[in-house]
Parts: structure tokens; sequence; C-alpha cells
């Protein structure tokens, strides 16, 4: 009996689309739009993604071939990014009125769904929320390019982050029907390969996306439990601390000594920052881990003694800026969902 094509696993129809665009190419042999002979750098590839249980080796390869180098995405990827902005310019591109209007209503409008997925793996919802909004306003921009050209331009024509970026077009080989809602020619994201409103990359699916709504495959485009649900398992993941601080503002005493941390990650105990000349404006437990991070704030400096869940969020990237940003949309939104709608 034959199967229609569309019910078929899609490891399985990508490997035919790729076949069939195989043979589309032999038999335009001599045509100019014939794909190039695959480099040795590809080659290699197929052949370690084959060994590690992915697609064979002629799979890959035609897939690879179906890909289009974008110099857009070169072009995207050397400009310099929102993190070599300071804080005071920083800050209005994330943190607006209607941004957080926007997570205001996104909260209200799913607050069931946000609440259980909050409560089930230990994550604030307007964190979750926060998340989203940074990363794609809500959904509306999560990208525009084939995920296939973002990871395979950056992949073999970006020696800078080669090997990151060869590391997450494996994966996106490696990733199986459930983790992949579409076929992988069909996934769109950004420059750099993020896929869904949550911007996962392959590793990230691979690792702590969720199939929340239980339909046997894992949806970041149009599955509002799978998004909400992989972003928060990232978090708990990345152990949040349910109940703890992020962050609090500190007053630096005129003699405090100077303190330029190397990350985000807390390692000095709160009662030795004060004892540094930081004293919290909040009340905090004198042994919390804590770090000092100052920004750039459109009224002078601004000091914040940073927790463990602060650098929870710099996991999911890793600049402060991002962290506070994040951090203080949350607290925006939550605030708002708070107040009585009018």
């Amino acid at each position: 009996m034959l199967v229609p094509v569309r019910f078929l696993p899609i490891r399985i129809r990508s490997f035919l689309i790729c076949a069939l665009a195989a043979g589309n190419a032999a038999a335009m042999a001599g045509h100019s739009s014939l794909a190039a002979e695959p480099s040795a750098d590809q080659r290699a590839f197929a052949a370690e993604v084959a060994r590690e249980g992915g697609p064979s080796e002629a799979s890959v390869l035609a897939t690879l071939a179906e890909a289009k180098v974008q110099q857009s995405i070169l072009d995207a990827i050397a400009r310099p990014a929102e993190a070599t902005k300071p804080w005071k310019d920083y800050r209005p591109i994330f943190v607006t009125d209607k941004r957080i209007d926007d997570g205001i209503a996104f909260y209200r409008g799913n607050r069931a769904l946000l609440e259980r997925i909050g409560s089930e793996y230990g994550v604030p919802p307007e964190i979750i929320v926060a998340i989203i909004g940074v990363e794609t306003g809500y959904g509306r921009i999560a990208g525009k390019y084939r995920v296939l050209d973002a990871l395979s331009t950056l992949a073999f024509n970006y020696p800078p982050r080669a090997k990151f970026f060869r590391g997450e077009l494996k994966q996106l080989f490696l990733l199986k029907d459930k983790q992949l809602a579409y076929p992988i020619d069909e996934l769109k994201g950004s420059y750099a390969g993020a896929m869904g409103w949550g911007q996962f990359m392959p590793t990230s699916i691979e690792k702590w996306a969720k199939d929340e709504d239980g339909d046997g495959r894992i949806d970041l485009w149009n599955s509002l439990p799978d998004i909400t649900a992989s972003v928060a398992n990232y978090f708990a993941e990345h152990e949040w601390q349910k109940g703890e601080p992020v962050t609090v503002r500190a007053q630096p005493a005129s003699d405090a000594r100077p303190i330029e941390p190397a990350n985000s990650e807390p390692v000095y105990p709160l009662q030795q920052m004060e004892a540094w000349g930081y004293a919290p404006i909040e009340r905090v437990g004198a042994q919390t881990p804590s770090t000092l991070l100052k920004l750039d704030g459109e009224n002078g400096p601004e000091y914040w003694l940073t927790f463990k869940n602060f650098y929870v969020i710099t996991r999911y990237n890793k600049s402060p800026m991002y962290a506070m940003a994040v951090w203080q949309l949350a607290q925006a939104i939550a605030a708002g969902v708070a107040t009585p709608a009018p």
C-alpha cells in the first residue's frame, strides 16, 4: 500500500526531497544552475554526520547542495551587536512602553497556560514572557532566513566561528523527527540559525526543548505550550532558584573597593560585597552569593548586586545588559498584570 508523502516521518520526507533534488541536478548537467561540487569540508562534514547516526553522507550532501550562501547573513553577523552599546542606549531598545504593554496583553491572554507552566517548572511566568518579548516581540519577528542557509553559510564561510556553527549544523541533521515540527529545508529563523519564538539553536532544541502539548513533535513556532515550556525548561535546567533574588541596586561608599568581575557568576558572599563598600538597598541574606555589575545609566553609573538567578538569565544570552533588560521587562509586565485592567 502506498503511503502519502505527507504522512511519512520528517526524516524520510527530507531524504526523498533530497534524493529528488539530486536526481534533478544530475539531469540538468551542463546547465549554469547546477550546484557546485561539494567542498572537502562539506564531504568531511557529511561523513561525520553519517557516522554519528544522522542521514547518509549522500543525503546530507544533497541537502547542503540546496543551501544558499547568503551575503546578508555574513554582513549581519559582522555588524556590531547591541551589546556594544552602553546601558543608557541598550535599555530603550528592549524595555519600551509597547513591549511592556504587549507583554501584559500576552500574559493576560495566556494566563492559565503561563501560570501552569511557571508552577510546573518553578520559573516565574513573567520571565518566560519577557524572554519571548525580547527575543521575537512575542512571536512577531522570529526570523526570515532558512535555518539551513544560515547555518551552512556560517559553518563553511565564516572562519571566526565556523567551529561553533558547524556543530549547530550537525545537530540540525541529528535532531529526531519528534524534535523537528517541519522538514529541515522549511525551517525559518534568525541570521544565526536560531529558531522559534524563544530563538533556540539546534543544540538547545536537543537538550531543553519540550513537547508540552503531547502531539509527538516540538513546534517552537505554532505551539504555545511547546514554546513556553521550552523556555521554562531552559531556565529550570540551568538551576533557576524559585523565590530567590535576581538583582538589587547597590549604594557604593565613597571609598568602595574597585571590582571588575570577569563574568556574571556570583562568587562573593553578600556580606563581603558590603565590606567592600557596596550596600544593597533591599535586604538580602548575608551569605547569598553575589557579584557586582556596573552599568552606564542615563543619569550616571549604576551599581547592581546580582545573584544566581541573574547568572541563569545570562546562560540564555551571556550579555549582562541582556539579562538586566529581561529582568526589568519582566518586573514591568508582572506589575502591569497585577494592576486591574481598565
